[in-house]
């Protein structure tokens, strides 16, 4: 997916209304995983993304800062993130606990 285009969600857009649900885009453009929930406000706030599994189940939550993420809208105004971290990486990560 091209997303060169896409609409950049400005500040006051990054919101957990906003960005709850979003599908999370890695460095090969392969589909991550979705984030799951935000934590904090601002630039200091971390997305909690549901790496792996199958329809929701045996996923892994892992916390990314919101920095690392870049949060977009598509043509069809559905909001995306894309990051640097494949999934393997994200993987790796230790995982979030509620």
């Amino acid at each position: 997916m091209d997303h060169s285009n896409h609409a950049r969600l400005a500040a006051t857009e990054l919101t957990p209304a906003v960005l709850e649900g979003a599908t999370v885009y890695g460095a090969d453009d392969h589909k991550v995983g979705k984030v799951d929930h935000v934590h904090g406000a601002g630039a200091g706030s971390q997305a909690i993304i549901d790496v792996g599994g199958f329809l929701g189940i045996g996923a892994k939550p892992v916390a990314v800062p919101l920095t690392d993420l870049e949060f977009m809208r598509d043509d069809d105004g559905e909001v995306h993130a894309v990051t640097t971290w494949t999934k393997d990486q994200l993987k790796d990560m230790p995982e979030h606990h509620h």
